[in-house]
């Protein structure tokens, strides 16, 4: 296959970590060809096709100088067996505006993946409200009276912005409610912007699980990712130690329900995160974790993505 992949820019990626350089790695193996963009280089214009500005790449294998590229040409996204979007959050207007450009693609016959309108009707963190069964306390809301009430049934509360990504903006407020206001106004902006607040789940200290879903199907292992001293939060970008483990039942269970649902909408690759027995989040943009699992455990999570991917493309020609 000839894939396509939407991303950041390569120098900023660590490739010891990054999830869609596994991707790379694993496709290269199998013997497809890459080739890589970003969202600001996609165009549409009166009277053609959605198009871009790509480089065709070859992995080397040298950490250093770890991929060959010519120089940049143009080509149609719907030339593209598969196009991965893999650009980072934050999801703001440009995101949005990316997506839309990739959904005219798919109507030229492109194959995206995640696929464009369930990566807009997925915002990470308020799609986990479809799921009430499996989450905790919770609120949305842009008003401090309704964060203040909040605090006053669950005592200790986590606050964060709908827009952030690898822990940033979160704040815990416990029973005395220190900063409690502060907080919330620079959370919400004096009542412009929306926040989450959950009760606090003290099964943190045992790890915020990344549990990934791929074609529908879990991962047999999940990422722990460990807060370590006084840090409240797990995020690998914020110091958390990652640690492999198998799928517990109820992870399973939740990977059982939310599965098919997200697979069914166009989502090939999701990370549910979990705490204790409560998701927390459902990330869809660029969902990583691959490389610390296969390091730990053994079991190759981009090949089974490659894997999920080759079906769905098989499927979509069919």
């Amino acid at each position: 296959m000839e894939l396509l992949f939407i991303a950041d820019p390569l120098h900023s990626f660590k490739i010891y970590k990054d999830t869609t350089f596994a991707m790379m790695r694993a496709a290269q193996r199998r013997g497809h060809t890459l080739t890589v963009s970003e969202p600001q280089h996609i165009m549409w214009q009166r009277g053609s096709k959605v198009s871009a500005r790509v480089q065709d790449i070859r992995l080397t294998g040298d950490p250093t100088h770890w991929y060959d590229a010519p120089a940049q040409r143009s080509a149609w996204l719907a030339d593209f067996d598969a196009v991965l979007m893999r650009k980072d959050p934050p999801f703001d207007s440009e995101y949005f505006y990316a997506t839309h450009l990739l959904e005219q693609a798919e109507r030229e016959g492109a194959r995206v993946f995640n696929k464009p309108r369930a990566l807009r009707d997925h915002p990470e963190k308020l799609a986990i409200m479809e799921f009430p069964q499996f989450i905790g306390p919770t609120l949305v809301t842009r008003d401090a009276g309704d964060i203040q009430r909040f605090h006053a049934q669950h005592q200790d509360i986590i606050l964060k912005p709908l827009d952030g990504m690898g822990g940033m903006g979160i704040f815990r407020v416990g029973p005395d409610g220190l900063n409690l206001g502060s907080i919330t106004e620079t959370l919400n902006r004096h009542g412009a912007r929306s926040v989450m607040v959950q009760k606090f789940l003290p099964e943190i200290v045992e790890g915020d699980k990344r549990v990934l879903i791929i074609g529908g199907k879990p991962v047999p292992f999940c990422l722990a990712r460990i807060p370590q001293g006084r840090e409240v939060r797990g995020n690998l970008a914020t110091g958390g130690k990652g640690v492999a483990r198998p799928l517990s039942a109820r992870d399973r269970e939740i990977a059982a329900a939310l599965g098919p649902v997200l697979q069914q909408r166009g989502l090939l690759l999701a990370g549910v995160d979990v705490i204790g027995d409560c998701v927390t989040e459902i990330n869809v943009t660029s969902p990583t974790c691959f490389q610390e699992i296969q390091e730990q455990t053994g079991c190759d999570v981009a090949g089974l993505f490659i894997d999920a991917l080759e079906a769905a493309v098989a499927t979509h020609r069919g």
